[in-house]
């Protein structure tokens, strides 16, 4: 209960930038445990779980463990479609911050 009340105590800033720190974290542990599940040949994360969680908003946090894990690179779908996704967020955050001050 008192965990309820602070979420709500919270502004809307506040709570979209842990939003964006727990997903980004998720998704980097996601390239991680792909890419340690590859190299023994374990069961996979679909491409589409991975770049899904991308879409919801961990673009950085793919980003930085398709490079960290070497995992996923040569892929042009995550190779050029991560940076697009991240660039779009952040165009539609600009978009969105704009649009406050206006």
């Amino acid at each position: 209960m008192y965990l309820c009340r602070q979420i709500k105590k919270r502004q809307p800033l506040e709570l979209l930038i842990l939003y964006l720190v727990i997903v980004n974290t998720v998704s980097f542990v996601m390239y991680g445990i792909d890419k340690r599940n590859a190299s023994r040949k374990r069961w996979r994360t679909p491409e589409v779980h991975l770049l899904g969680i991308a879409v919801a908003g961990g673009s950085l946090g793919a980003w930085a463990g398709m490079y960290t894990f070497r995992h996923k690179t040569r892929h042009l779908k995550f190779k050029y479609g991560i940076p697009v996704i991240g660039v779009l967020q952040v165009g539609m955050a600009i978009c969105l911050l704009l649009s406050e001050f206006t």
